[in-house]
Parts: structure tokens; sequence; C-alpha cells
């Protein structure tokens, strides 16, 4: 079991069962979700997403059709929104507590990352989803706005 929550603590959740994979997110909605040069998330197992407090506290934005961002709605930090109809859905690696025992396998959306951040590492990268790791997901609408 791994925790996570937000903030200021207002929401909590657990995850149970399969992790992974994670990785770092560059296209500009999780750029601009997340106030960073990218998102860092986790795959998680929906049947294993579990809220354990505040789940009335979680707002969700509809940033592009059927893709939903949740965040807290007293010191929004980001938060998920497990889509059960995803294979794996995913969950922003910032708020874990808990270390998830996975770490970041890849950038996935490099071809809109901000022009100012440089990757420095050697994990793989990729224009969109690596073959397999956006199952569940319309990869055509991840990046609208660039």
């Amino acid at each position: 079991m791994v925790k996570g929550s937000c903030l200021c603590g207002a929401v909590g959740y657990e995850l149970h069962g399969d992790l992974g994979p994670m990785a770092h997110c560059h296209c500009s909605m999780c750029r601009k979700h997340h106030g960073a040069s990218f998102g860092t998330y986790i795959g998680v197992d929906p049947s294993g997403f579990r809220w354990i407090r505040g789940e009335e506290s979680v707002t969700r934005y509809e940033s592009s059709p059927g893709v939903h961002r949740g965040f807290c709605r007293t010191c929004g930090s980001s938060l998920p929104i497990p889509d059960p109809a995803a294979s794996k859905p995913f969950v922003p690696a910032g708020t874990l507590d808990d270390d998830p025992g996975q770490r970041p396998a890849a950038h996935i959306f490099v071809g809109s990352k901000a022009a100012w951040y440089e990757i420095r590492d050697d994990l793989a990268q990729f224009e969109g989803y690596p073959p397999g790791f956006g199952a569940g997901h319309d990869v055509a609408r991840k990046d609208e706005r660039r």
C-alpha cells in the first residue's frame, strides 16, 4: 500500500496492487497543471485506488474533451481523478507520501516540452506515449494545446 495526500492534508488516498509505469510528462497541459517543467505520474490499478479522506474536497476540471484534472479546492494541489475506463489511471507522483518502489522510466510528450528545459538524463524519450504506455487514454487529445 502507498499513501498520498494534498499539501494541506484535507485529501488523502491509498494505492493498492500493481503500480507503474512512472514517467515525466512534458505536454503543455501537464506543465501548466503542475506549474513545473513536467508532471511526473505513476500508473495505478483502477481497482486499487481508494480515497481515505476528503474526497468531497477534490474538484475536477475538464482540460480537454474527456480529460479531467483534479485538485484540492483548499490548497490547489494536483490530485488524481481515477478513470474506471482507463486500464492504468495516472496519479501525480508528487502527491505520494510513501515510496512507490518505482522510478521514472521515460520522458513523454517531449515534442511539446518547455523550450527552456533541457533533459539531461538517460531515460527514454518519446514524442507521445510509448507503445502500450497510454492504454486506456486518448493519445490524440492528450496535447491539443501546445
